[in-house]
């Protein structure tokens, strides 16, 4: 697979001629609902040979294939770089690895869950279903509909992990996390009752998300997931985390958050390589690849490689511009920010320094957004930092989330370790 990045005066058929595919490959493959594609905007051409075009050479096909120069040499050994000619056929080689796959899902109804994550499975390892909540005496809150998700998670051959949050009406609460940490009795029910929901509801483990917890209970947050892991790992209950992505440790907002103490005691580590810019922020990349990059670099400083997971975002956020402080950005899709350009007509920037995409629009009532959202090249990009790096693997908050490229880039780098 390669990605073609549209130039003025291209067109799905022009570009399907150019590559000897078809407009419904393209427009399915892509999720295009409409065909009017925009300057900018990258195309994911799901063909393993690539047919040379004018003013190409071997190393802007490589980058275009997201691929290294040395394996497409490889994979070509009749060809002279030096000689290429427009209509030369240049095997992609295949780079995929096995990696493990966590991502997160969000219910929906039993009919949806059945056939979506019967859709998702192919790409996941585990999959930890949203979420699981708690009381100050560490009583779970709340039920989920989830008996269907999970067997059909179990019948793909994936593991479902339970999700258990410190989310009140007002979101994470530190507060919250505060109290149970710290009340010895409310820590241990805590502990009990998630142990009697993954053996109640039949699932594999748990995925711990407490976000925003506090410096003064870093010692604590790391005593409680040893405790729980010497209670789920005897009986083979998969134990794994979520947390925010760190560069060093003296970031104030983050320090109740120890990577080391962390890593030691849990199976999986979810790094939330996400939102450096966010709803309340102003606008920019939200998960520039600069700062993920760093954030792999201080993790394996402290973590064991084969236990991290990279998280990434299915999504972007819209801005109204000019910003003001106060104002909250809208959440939107990675197909739906696509979507929105292709509608509005607004060419898509890339920027190469944070490995992002971006454009600007004009809507209805005349007010100018800029979006920052993924495609398949920063997405790619990021996966390539996975095989470089040697991690575990990779994830995604949320599956629910369109991005109909996603699937096929991902395929593209990995194959998903299975139970």
């Amino acid at each position: 697979m390669f990605i073609h990045t549209v130039q003025p005066g291209d067109s799905l058929f022009s570009i399907s001629g150019k590559y000897r595919t078809s407009v419904e490959q393209l427009r399915s493959v892509n999720g295009l609902e409409i065909t009017n594609i925009v300057p900018g905007q990258a195309l994911l051409i799901p063909l393993y040979v690539y047919t040379v075009q004018p003013g190409d050479s071997l190393t802007s096909i490589a980058r275009k294939a997201i691929v290294p120069l040395e394996q497409l040499r490889e994979a070509n050994p009749t060809i002279n770089p030096n000689v290429l000619q427009p209509g030369m056929q240049i095997t992609i080689p295949n780079i995929a690895k096995y990696i493990s796959s966590l991502s997160y899902y969000v219910l929906r109804s039993p009919e949806r869950d059945r056939m979506l994550i019967n859709n998702f499975a192919p790409y996941s390892t585990y999959i930890s279903i949203f979420d699981y909540q708690f009381a100050p005496n560490g009583d779970i809150t709340n039920d989920l509909n989830d008996l269907v998700a999970i067997e059909e998670t179990w019948r793909n051959r994936v593991t479902p992990l339970a999700t258990i949050t410190n989310l009140v009406p007002k979101g994470f609460s530190t507060e919250l996390a505060h109290q149970v940490l710290n009340n010895p009795i409310s820590r241990t029910n805590l502990i009990n009752n998630i142990h009697y929901l993954v053996t109640r509801k039949g699932y594999g483990g748990v995925n711990i998300d407490f976000e925003r917890v506090g410096a003064q209970d870093r010692d604590l947050f790391t005593g409680f997931l040893r405790q729980l892991g010497e209670r789920l790992s005897p009986e083979g209950y998969a134990l794994t985390i979520a947390v925010p992505a760190k560069t060093s440790d003296n970031i104030p907002w983050l320090e109740g958050y120890d990577y080391g103490g962390i890593g030691a005691v849990v199976d999986i580590m979810f790094i939330m390589a996400y939102d450096w810019h966010y709803a309340g922020s102003g606008p920019g990349p939200v998960a520039p690849i600069t700062e993920v990059q760093n954030t792999i670099e201080f993790a394996i400083n402290n973590v064991q490689r084969s236990k991290i997971i990279l998280g990434v975002p299915l999504y972007g956020y819209d801005w109204k511009i000019p910003y003001e402080p106060g104002i909250v950005a809208s959440a939107i899709s990675n197909q739906r920010a696509i979507n929105t350009a292709m509608r509005h007509q607004s060419p898509i920037q890339y920027s190469e320094e944070v490995a992002t995409p971006f454009f600007q629009y004009r809507d209805d009532q005349g007010q100018t957004h800029e979006v920052w959202f993924e495609d398949v090249r920063s997405m790619g990009e990021k996966m390539k930092l996975v095989q470089d790096y040697n991690l575990q693997g990779i994830g995604a908050w949320q599956l629910t989330l369109g991005f109909a490229a996603g699937p096929y880039i991902f395929t593209k780098f990995f194959t998903a370790k299975k139970v």
